[in-house]
């Protein structure tokens, strides 16, 4: 884990302790309004976001890694929600949009955060809602950014596709017209006349010579 982008001399020196106070943060982002969430008391102030404590009632799944770079994704389990949380969980469209799950470390007896990585950072695929007397469960689905490496593109180096991405850009407005286009390489060309003088002509007794180009 010391290898992965993010994490400094300062964190990896964390992760070497023997007494770690280690902390899980969640950032989901909706289209109206991003939720922020950790699983401690009280807030907490990471990167200029206040991340509101959720203790116990915020569960992360296992986030898993493997050497070829395969897509894992994550379960995400919110209990007890307020009817903010709730009103955006029903309400909201919540597929494709970015959800960040991070890993960190607090100072020690406070609330201060001494550093942290991204440990997850995916979309969110499925949603399910369920109430009970206890309190509204919320559960997220979420899958890996690397999922996007899968996915055709459907775009092409075209001139329709560059104005869908980008309209007014003239960067690929002559691809097709190189389709069918002839280039001359390698190849010298004949050149009509010539100005006189004393060349090498069948006329003056002299021998054309071909000169070859390497």
């Amino acid at each position: 884990m010391a290898t992965r982008t993010g994490i400094n001399t300062h964190l990896i020196n964390r992760l070497g302790a023997n007494e770690q106070e280690i902390f899980v943060a969640l950032k989901a982002e909706f289209d109206t309004e991003t939720i922020y969430l950790w699983n401690g008391t009280e807030d907490l102030a990471i990167g200029g976001d206040t991340y509101i404590g959720a203790g116990s009632l915020l569960s992360i799944g296992a986030a898993e890694e493997s050497s070829d770079l395969s897509s894992q994704g994550m379960t995400i389990t919110v209990s007890g929600m307020n009817k903010a949380v709730l009103d955006l969980a029903l309400t909201e469209n919540y597929q494709n949009r970015f959800l960040t799950v991070f890993l960190g470390y607090l100072m020690g007896g406070s609330n201060e955060v001494a550093g942290t990585f991204t440990l997850f950072k995916g979309r969110m695929t499925a949603m399910t809602v369920n109430d009970t007397p206890q309190g509204a469960t919320i559960g997220i689905d979420a899958e890996n950014r690397l999922v996007d490496l899968e996915r055709p593109s459907n775009f092409r180096y075209t001139k329709e596709s560059q104005n869908f991405l980008h309209s007014g850009d003239t960067f690929f407005n002559r691809v097709a017209s190189l389709q069918d286009k002839e280039i001359i390489w390698g190849r010298s060309s004949s050149s009509g006349g010539g100005g006189g003088g004393g060349g090498n002509s069948s006329s003056s007794g002299g021998h054309n010579r071909r000169i070859a180009h390497r």
